[in-house]
């Protein structure tokens, strides 16, 4: 009655079935097993028994474990009435690592996985398999050596599942880019116009400069780079430079905010008093000219306005009719307001009338004489003429 009892419990195992059993034996290539309700025991190779590479096998099993496995093949020999089941527990392993992993890329979440290897394209990764992060896929900044993430557990999205090529693709990439997205709304609501804070240079442009202040990249147009002239930001400022900035402006929908370096500067209007007084007549140069006027600097980060009826003694109609951009010129300062950053000059009020009559005078007269002696002949003018015909 016992032999029909444990006859009637065996089960008919075959190829690709999912079996249970407790590890018997353990050898140095391979394992038994006790298959629960089969006729014969199992055998695992040790490259069935993980998913990962291992030259021990008692690192993975030891004798008195259940263990799960898929049957890949069934050897019987009939002569003598014996077989044995050819199990792999990495092919289980792998199976649910799968499903494993396509529940996190349907709900798009995270997981968290050992780098166990560096390679020349990316990382190797364990996932209950092998997973693999393309370098491309590490960062949301250029790494240009990743040599430093081995035995690091990252957080990682799944990028990609083929299990018919035994393709998984993970992303470092993307788990950062949301953290970014994260930083970077909690920083727009935190800063306000007015605060003064500090950024890293990240790149430069012909009209400014933009300022990484963690995750949010601010721009310092070029007239807002220093009290001084700056024709462009690389005089002023160096990519990877950290430096102090003012918020003028802040936009979190756009994405958008406004800097300022030259508003943590000192003011030269602070000192302005103990170099210039009014009625000074002082040098100075053109900077740009305007509909009502030019602008002269006459030192550091001090332009003053020549409104356009001080330009000149003369009626000008537009401020180019008597000076341009780049051009030296002498100027008297009319007012100076420190409080409001503004100075008067006229060109005209430093170079007074009389002088400008004078050099008219002596320019008419100049050409006065020059017309006088082109226009009185000599008598050889008067009778050339008349004594080109004689034969003297």
């Amino acid at each position: 009655m016992t032999e029909e009892f444990n006859e009637s419990m065996i089960q008919d195992i075959k190829e690709g079935d999912k079996i249970t059993g407790e590890v018997q034996q353990i050898n140095d290539k391979h394992v038994v097993v006790h298959v629960n309700g089969g006729k014969y025991n199992g055998i695992i190779p040790i490259s069935q028994l993980s998913t990962h590479h291992i030259d021990d096998v008692n690192e993975v099993v030891k004798v008195g474990d259940e263990v799960g496995a898929y049957v890949t093949k069934v050897e019987i020999d009939e002569e003598n009435e014996t077989g044995s089941y050819i199990l792999s527990k990495r092919q289980l392993e792998e199976e649910k690592s799968y499903e494993f992993l396509q529940e996190k890329l349907d709900n798009n979440e995270t997981i968290e996985a050992k780098v166990t290897e560096v390679v020349k394209g990316g990382l190797v990764v364990d996932v209950g398999q092998r997973g693999f992060i393309p370098a491309s896929l590490i960062s949301t900044e250029y790494i240009e050596d990743f040599s430093d993430y081995e035995g690091k557990v990252l957080e990682l999205k799944v990028e990609e599942l083929d299990p018919e090529n035994n393709r998984v693709i993970l992303s470092r990439k993307a788990v950062e880019a949301e953290e970014n997205t994260k930083k970077k709304a909690a920083l727009l609501q935190s800063i306000q116009a007015g605060d003064v804070i500090e950024g890293k240079v990240a790149r430069l442009t012909n009209f400014g400069a933009f300022i990484d202040l963690g995750g949010v990249d601010g721009l310092v147009h070029v007239s807002e780079l220093s009290h001084e002239h700056v024709k462009t930001p690389d005089e002023v400022v160096s990519i990877g430079e950290t430096v102090k900035v003012k918020v003028r402006s802040v936009e979190p929908d756009a994405e958008r905010v406004s800097l300022s370096i030259k508003d943590t500067l000192p003011s030269p209007f602070e000192t302005i008093q103990s170099q210039f007084n009014e009625g000074d007549i002082v040098e100075g140069k053109v900077v740009r000219l305007a509909s009502f006027g030019a602008f002269v600097e006459i030192g550091p980060g001090l332009q003053g306005l020549v409104h356009i009826s001080e330009i000149s003694h003369k009626h000008i109609g537009t401020p180019n009719e008597a000076v341009e951009p780049g051009q030296t010129v002498n100027v008297k300062i009319l007012g100076i307001n420190p409080d409001e950053e503004r100075i008067s000059l006229s060109i005209k009020a430093a170079t007074p009338e009389e002088d400008v009559n004078e050099a008219s005078e002596e320019t008419t007269e100049q050409y006065m004489t020059q017309d006088d002696e082109n226009n009185n002949p000599t008598l050889g003018d008067m009778f050339a003429d008349k004594f080109k015909d004689l034969n003297l």
